[in-house]
C-alpha cells in the first residue's frame, strides 16, 4: 500500500472516529439539548457529498471514512429528531 493511502486511512480513522463519544454518550442519555440540529444537517450534507466525491474518484480511504462518519452522524442526527 501506498504511503499516501496509508495517511489517508489514518486521518479517515481519527475523523471518523471523533463521533463515537457523541453517539455514546447520546445513546445512554437521550440528552440532545444543546446539540445543534442544523450544524448535523449541514455536516450531513457535506458527509454525502464527500462520499460522492470519493466513490466519483474511485478513492477509498475517502469512501470509507465517509461511508461510516455518515452512519453515525445520521445516528446523532435521528437523536436529535427523536428526542427534541
Amino acid at each position: 500500500m501506498e504511503w499516501i493511502s496509508l495517511l489517508g486511512f489514518a486521518a479517515a480513522i481519527l475523523t471518523t472516529s471523533s463521533f463515537v463519544p457523541q453517539v455514546i454518550k447520546l445513546a445512554r442519555t437521550h440528552h440532545t439539548k444543546d446539540i445543534s440540529l442544523m450544524m448535523y444537517a449541514i455536516i450531513t450534507a457535506g458527509i454525502s457529498l464527500w462520499l460522492v466525491y470519493g466513490i466519483v474518484m474511485g478513492d477509498l480511504p475517502i469512501i470509507l471514512a465517509n461511508a461510516v462518519t455518515l452512519i453515525f452522524v445520521g445516528i446523532v442526527l435521528s437523536f436529535k429528531l427523536k428526542y427534541k
